[in-house]
């Protein structure tokens, strides 16, 4: 991790090394020319620069390289029109129920039990949404360190039972505060049937309502040939919708521009053809299943 004029910088890769925002999707440059001059006088070698254009920039205002990115943006007016035009009956009683169901919704700050509460529901279980979730077996400290990141410009909702913290949200603005962005949504899977996730959704819908912000963005709605699935069920179920955004890679380097056009900055799942990616999901899932199973028969 590198600093250039308080933007936090991100280099991957290793036979081609690229760099990008920390929080790109969430936080964007406010002059990239900045970025590039400082990669270029780094000392070290950076292929290739990419960035995103924010939600309220949809047409390409660059003359880099680029290609279509997309995000899931929910456009906010007022809570109640979120509530009554753009979500549907079935996913207002979900919100209805996690209230029935004594779940209590607060916004928190960031303290030692509040990152004791995230460290718990990390380590509830191995596997989410049929893959294994990055987070579990982190420490309570290298969850208190991910979990500090950008304090100045985030906000934590907490979804409570008696007490005790069963789901959280971490929602990050950016600088003009034109949009907000889910960095973090996770719940206990133990209590999934008070539908916590779907109660701090709509709390997050009502926190940028609130404060006049026309953006809600929860990541990507699609990834490369990626079909659907429950997360991106749940995405359209709350009013989110697909917007292209140009994203733009700023060749560094005489080998990046050449990677560039080969296409060798493309993930490797996104050159390989949709049914097998399906089947190997499939697989994955059917594994993880199997081990989790075994992992309950043995406690």
């Amino acid at each position: 991790m590198i600093e250039i004029k308080t933007q936090k910088i991100r280099i991957n890769g290793g036979l081609l090394r690229i760099a990008r925002l920390d929080a790109e999707k969430y936080l964007f440059p406010d002059d990239p020319e900045v970025i590039i001059e400082g990669l270029r006088s780094l000392g070290k070698r950076v292929d290739l620069f990419t960035f995103v254009q924010k939600v309220s920039e949809t047409k390409p205002k660059y003359l880099y390289p680029m290609e279509w990115d997309n995000l899931a943006v929910l456009p906010i007016s007022t809570f109640d029109n979120w509530w009554s035009t753009q979500i549907d009956a079935k996913t207002r009683n979900m919100v209805r129920k996690a209230e029935k169901k004594g779940v209590v919704l607060l916004e928190v700050p960031f303290s030692n039990s509040l990152v004791r509460g995230i460290w718990e529901i990390y380590n509830e279980t191995p596997i989410r949404q049929g893959k294994r979730f990055p987070h579990f077996g982190k420490s309570i400290e290298a969850v208190r360190n991910a979990e500090a990141t950008y304090l100045h410009c985030s906000s934590f909702i907490g979804a409570f039972l008696d007490d005790r913290l069963i789901g959280f949200v971490k929602l990050l603005w950016n600088f003009d505060r034109s949009q907000v962005g889910l960095l973090n949504i996770v719940s206990l899977v133990g209590h999934r049937d008070k539908a916590p996730t779907n109660a701090l959704l709509a709390q997050a819908v009502r926190f940028c309502a609130d404060k006049e912000i026309p953006y809600l963005v929860y990541s990507n709605f699609s990834y490369g040939k990626k079909q659907r699935d429950s997360l991106s069920d749940f995405k359209r179920n709350n009013g989110f919708q697909r917007i292209n955004l140009p994203r733009y890679y700023v060749p560094l380097t005489a080998w990046g521009g050449i990677a560039f056009r080969l296409g060798l900055h493309r993930k490797i799942s996104e050159r390989i053809p949709e049914p097998l990616i399906v089947k190997f999901r499939q697989l994955r899932s059917s594994l993880h299943g199997r081990r989790s199973q075994i992992d309950n028969e043995r406690n």
